[in-house]
Order: structure tokens, then sequence, then C-alpha cells
């Protein structure tokens, strides 16, 4: 099932750069990342080549090593400032991948660095080559031929024991981010909910280890999911875009010590509802689900690293923002599963609305059931302002127990070692000022009715909104039943068009709640 979710069959790690081993093991193209760790063999060429050429260390290039008879890539890292981190590996090994590919290659060979600032910088760079040569899902099905772009790629590394242990984590972290980009990146029609439902079912997943269900009745989501249900209303009518909310969930044969409970925000396609997106700015939401791929893709990653002690439920909140005569307003009132009525404000923050039910129910479940140490999540690319705020960087908002236990900060120092970077924004009375009722008999307002990147704190508000309308609110550090729960905006860090998905923020999240 691993090798469904990989770009290419076969990670090999070398165990000789003999000139035989290669031409015998049919590995026709060495990539080359650090001009500073050039494996024996090629010293020479690059001496020469770096005599011969200033700018030989500072830009892509291509030739033939005489030596071992094959073709070398050299993409090199560089000078690395204060400001750089380990993402200038993640780059140099895609660049190598892409200059190898458009030379020709079939099986390449890549020679793994090691950082003395950096970690992780030789997992970083296998995940690095490995996301250049991810072939969208469409594409895959469209056209089997196009289906891998190398069979077999090669890694390098003067510690061989160093070497497979990346190679181990690689493929699990590769895994999730490969599915997290196929719902991700999938177009409006290839992955509306009830085919989400179906790419989960149909096999991704070992169900040994990874338990699913399926909520797909829109009667019982009226009942039970009453903000889910109003988004979903303009689409029961269309049954290829009606609403699913997924639930996979892992449970360790060992006794459980903490419990993590994601729920994804997972719109397919959001046209902005009655409050629409015009002008042009309506392109590219299908990116609107990679909340809830991320966290398909972090229940993968679950599968394949089994970890002991910990209890995982995904939540893929799934559900187009159609428009049309059926479409929630705004003006409406509408009861949470919580019991807290919320005052619609704007059709076009429709992803808390899916969120917040699903959300209310995991703290049902915490509660009930007295889940060990639990953390809930919601994983969103939810607002505008987050990109103005920190670019391509995912950022993570605590509530009180949450920051109280220090996850912000693992969690940036984590995403700094994996290339997955966050920012940190504080929640603050002003964010709970801004959703509280603002006439007799609401108690929630859902949004105001601009655009949040012309809103004061337009990434913040959301979260507080998520802890008003499920109840989330009362379990603070003062409680009798605190609960940790982090909100987490991708909006900066998902991907946009016409760039494939990252899948982040998996690779952070695990770094900090799996391996660590």
């Amino acid at each position: 099932m691993a090798e469904r979710c990989l770009p290419c069959k076969v990670l090999q790690p070398l165990t000789s750069f003999d000139r035989d081993y290669l031409k015998d093991n049919l590995y026709d193209t060495i990539c080359v990342i650090d001009g500073n760790q050039v494996p024996a063999v090629l010293e020479g060429c690059f001496a020469a080549r770096r005599a011969f050429d200033e700018a030989f260390d500072c830009e892509t290039s291509c030739f033939k090593s005489d030596a071992l008879n094959c073709r070398v890539v050299y993409a090199p890292v560089g000078e690395l400032t204060d400001f750089d981190d380990v993402r200038r590996y993640s780059e140099a090994a895609a660049k190598a991948v892409d200059r190898a590919i458009k030379a020709g290659a079939k099986q390449p060979v890549i020679v793994i660095p090691t950082s003395k600032d950096f970690v992780e910088a030789g997992l970083v760079s296998v995940l690095g080559a490995l996301a250049k040569l991810y072939v969208p899902l469409q594409l895959r099905e469209d056209v089997p031929e196009k289906m891998m772009r190398f069979e077999k790629i090669g890694f390098y590394h003067h510690d061989q024991a160093r070497l497979a242990n990346i190679l181990n984590e690689a493929r699990a972290f590769e895994t999730g981010r490969f599915v997290a980009r196929d719902i991700g990146g999938g177009d409006p029609e290839r992955m509306a909910p009830p085919r989400v439902e179906q790419y989960v079912y149909s096999g991704v997943y070992d169900r040994n280890l990874i338990h699913s269900s399926v909520i797909s009745d829109h009667t019982t989501m009226v009942k039970e999911y009453p903000l889910f249900a109003a988004v979903n209303r303009a689409a029961v009518s269309v049954p290829r875009h009606q609403g699913r909310l997924i639930f996979l969930e892992y449970k360790s044969n060992s006794p459980t010590k903490n419990t993590l409970i994601l729920v994804g925000k997972g719109v397919t396609y959001d046209t902005g509802g009655a409050d629409i997106k015009a002008g042009g700015v309506m392109a590219g939401m299908s990116r609107d689900k990679c909340g809830a791929a991320a966290v398909a893709g972090f229940m993968k990653i679950v599968e394949q690293m089994q970890p002991a002690g910990v209890h995982v439920i995904g939540v893929l909140c799934m559900v187009r923002n159609s428009v049309g005569e059926d479409c929630y307003v705004s003006d409406e009132m509408i009861t949470s599963r919580a019991g807290v009525r919320v005052r619609v404000g704007n059709t076009d923050a429709e992803g808390r609305m899916a969120m917040a039910d699903a959300l209310c129910q995991m703290k049902e479940r915490v509660l009930k059931e007295k889940l060990p140490d639990p953390h809930l999540f919601t994983i969103a690319t939810l607002t505008g302002h987050a990109v103005l705020a920190v670019g391509n960087h995912s950022i993570v908002m605590d509530n009180g127990p949450a920051k109280a236990s220090g996850h912000g900060l693992r969690l940036q120092s984590e995403g700094e070692k994996i290339g997955e970077p966050f920012e940190i924004s504080n929640l603050r009375k002003e964010d709970f000022d801004m959703h509280s009722g603002k006439c007799y008999g609401e108690d929630v307002l859902q949004a105001n009715n601009l655009p949040s990147s012309k809103t004061c704190r337009g990434h913040q508000s959301p979260a507080a909104f998520m802890m008003l309308s499920t109840g989330l609110d009362k379990h603070g550090l003062k409680s009798e039943t605190p609960i940790k729960y982090s909100h987490l905006d991708i909006a900066g860090s998902a991907g946009d068009i016409p760039d494939p998905p990252t899948g982040a923020p998996i690779l952070a999240l695990a770094l900090t709640h799996l391996l660590r």
C-alpha cells in the first residue's frame, strides 16, 4: 500500500559508488546538491569545473563524468545566511531532480548531504526530491503512461545506518503528503465530496489500522451538524456534490497516553455562496479543501508509523459552498450542535461553519469517553488575512491549555527542522468580542461582512468563533476540564495553483506529536 502512495516504485539506498555497481543497477545520473560533500570519485571533476567557472556553485549545471561514465547534475544549496533555513536543501534537491528529468534521466542517484546547522537536512533533501516527482492524480488516471517520472531513484549517504533511517521516515512522510496532494489537488469534480469518500475507501488505508466511517445523509446532518448542513444545503440537489463527513481513527495496541483529534476544512469548491466571490477571485478555490486533505495525509503517516500509546482521530468535513436557490444566506439564525445560536454574517465564511459541529462532537467524545491527554485541532485554508500576515507559512493559534503546555513553540521548532515553518499568533479578548452576539436573541456572530483581508485580526478571530460556537471556550485553564485546542491556518502554506499542493503542515505535526 505504501508504494501506491509514492511517486516512484523504489527508493533504493546505494551500498557503493563504484562505476560497475552504478552500471549494473542501471543508474544513469548522479545528483549532487552540496559542493562540499562530493563523492571522492567526483572531487577532481568538481574542482576542475569550479576553477573554470566562477558561477559553478551558484547555478544548476549538467555534465558528464568520465570516471563514472554517466551524467552529473549539480544544483548547489549555495552559501547560507542567518535567515536561510533547511528549505534550501529541499529546493536544491527539487532543482536537481527537475534538471535530471530534462536531461533524460531514467534512474538517478541523489547524494544526500549532512549539515551541522540543520539536523534534518538529509531527510528534507529526500523529501524535496520526491515532491518534485509527484504526478497529479488526474494525469495519472487519464494518461497512465505518465504515471511515474522515474520508476526507481537511488540515494547515497556515507553513513548507511543513517541513510536507512532517513529513507524509512521519508517513505512514511511522503505517503502522507501524496494522499494530501491527491485530495487537495483534485479539481472540483474529481474530488467532490462523494469522490473523496471513494478515494478514502479505495484501499489507500490499511483497514486493520485505520477505521473509517462516513455520514452522507443530509437529514442527519441537519439534526446533528446544523452549521455544516447550512453550507451543504445548496449542493444537496446535485448528488455528485453532496457533502460528506468522513471519520478516520487509529488506536495503538498499547495503553493510550495521549489523544490527537484533527478536524479539517474540506470545501471542495468555494463560490462564496450568496456572498459570491466576484471579480475573478474564485479561481483556485478547489484548493479550499487542503485542510481536510492534510488530515487525510496525516492519518496515512499514522498508519505507516503505527505510533505506540497514541489515539488519533481525523475528521474530513467535505462540502461544496455552492450558490443557488437553496443556498444559505446572511442573517440566518442557526443553532449549532452545542446549542449556541449563531447569526450568519457572511456566507463566504463557510469554513468555520463546516468544521464547528464536528469539532463540537469531538469535544463531546473527549468528555464522555474521558480520552487521555486530548488535543483538538482545526486545520484549514481559512483566511486571506493569514497570507497577508505571514506569506507562505502556516500559523498556529493555541487556546489557554495548549499554550500553557508549550505547544505552539514546540510545533514552531519542529516545523523549522523539517522545512514547514510556523508563525505563532495569540488569541486575544478582541477576537472573542468580535464574535459575541450583537443583538438580543443571538449568542454568536459568525463573521462580519468584509473579507478577512480587510478585517483587523482577520486570521485570529475565526478561532474564537469556533471556540464560542462549540462550547470549547468553557474548557480553558480555569475550568474543571481543560481541553487543549489549536487552530492551524494553512491558507499561505497549502499551495496555490499552478503549484502543486504541499501537504503542509503534516510533517511538522508528525515530528511534534508522533516522533518526538
